[in-house]
């Protein structure tokens, strides 16, 4: 059974929300680390699906995060049709070797990949949302938003929004460049 639908588990988020003065909570999980920039955030919160109360499990990024983790995918994915034994590191099993050569070359080739990428604007991305129903706990929510960081206020409002039916996402197709963190 799925305990994200379970009353007594609906009733003690509510009380650890209702302890923290908020709408949610945060999710410790290692691989949610603060190093995103407040890109990304990993939260639990009550709502309603199928007329059912539940918890959502979700997972809330920027549309920046977005765009470069697909464009750095496309990247890995071309450079390895040149370094077919290259594997980026969280890809890579216990024993996994390659030559520290090639590894450079490889992880170069991407680099500029990556440029290329960004600049002839191959990937665009926009604002969306994923609800999976059949989630481990919980209903899984998947929501990716055009905004600078992923803040305690964004995910509040995101939330009341989502709960009363006012969530309008933005469908203009966005795309973005390294270069442009580095002027931040």
């Amino acid at each position: 059974m799925n305990e994200g639908y379970n009353p007594e588990e609906i009733k003690l988020l509510k009380e650890e929300c209702q302890e923290a003065g908020t709408n949610f909570i945060h999710c410790d999980d290692e691989d949610v680390s603060t190093s995103e920039n407040g890109e990304l955030a990993h939260v639990q919160f009550i709502g309603s699906y199928k007329g059912q109360e539940v918890i959502y499990d979700a997972i809330i990024y920027t549309l920046r995060l977005h765009h470069s983790s697909l464009v750095y995918e496309k990247a890995v994915e071309q450079a390895q049709k040149v370094y077919p034994d290259y594997l980026p590191l969280d890809e890579r099993a216990p024993g996994y070797k390659i030559s520290p050569t090639i590894e450079e070359e490889a992880e170069e080739l991407i680099t500029e990949l990556i440029e290329s990428i960004e600049e002839e604007e191959e990937v665009k991305v926009k604002e969306h949302l994923e609800i999976e129903p059949e989630f481990e706990y919980g209903v899984g929510l998947d929501a990716c938003l055009n905004i600078e960081a992923i803040t305690d206020d964004v995910v509040t409002k995101f939330i009341e929004d989502f709960n009363h039916g006012r969530l309008k996402l933005d469908t203009t197709l966005y795309s973005f460049t390294s270069s442009e963190e580095d002027e931040d």
